[in-house]
């Protein structure tokens, strides 16, 4: 398996255990370094191909994902990878959608539904997580 990020990268947001996974904006290019092992789109359109293993979840920006179901199983996924891939997660400008799975995520690795959003806007971008209903969204969100 490959390595994960450097902790110290920009957009890399490190959960509780330890696993460390990189959310950007798709509209930006594409940071320096190494590319990811696995990335999770999540757009209202899909995304062009890209040289490494991805998956797109059908996620309109400022709402919600259209398959709940299957944006879950697509964040336990990346929640799994993390532990021994690079994983990114991204959407157009790396916030709202971004944020709110990394928030998913952060409840995966144990973050009280409660506490994720304060967690990933601490520790990956204080504008994560744009509506009120990705908010109830991620408070919601079962392990």
């Amino acid at each position: 398996m490959s390595a994960t990020w450097e902790p110290t990268s920009a957009g890399v947001l490190r959960l509780p255990s330890g696993r460390l996974v990189r959310g950007r904006g798709l509209r930006r290019p594409l940071p320096a370094g190494p590319e990811p092992d696995f990335a999770l789109y999540l757009l209202g359109q899909e995304p062009p191909p890209v040289p490494w293993e991805a998956r797109w979840v059908r996620w309109p920006d400022f709402r919600l994902p259209s398959d709940r179901a299957d944006a879950a199983d697509a964040l336990r996924e990346a929640w799994g990878r993390a532990e021994t891939e690079r994983v990114e997660i991204a959407c157009g400008g790396g916030q709202g959608r971004t944020g709110t799975a990394l928030a998913c995520l952060a409840v995966l690795d144990g973050v009280p539904g409660r506490d994720a959003v304060a967690y990933v806007r601490e520790h990956y971008s204080h504008r994560a997580v744009e509506t009120p209903w990705q908010r109830r969204f991620v408070s919601r969100f079962a392990p």
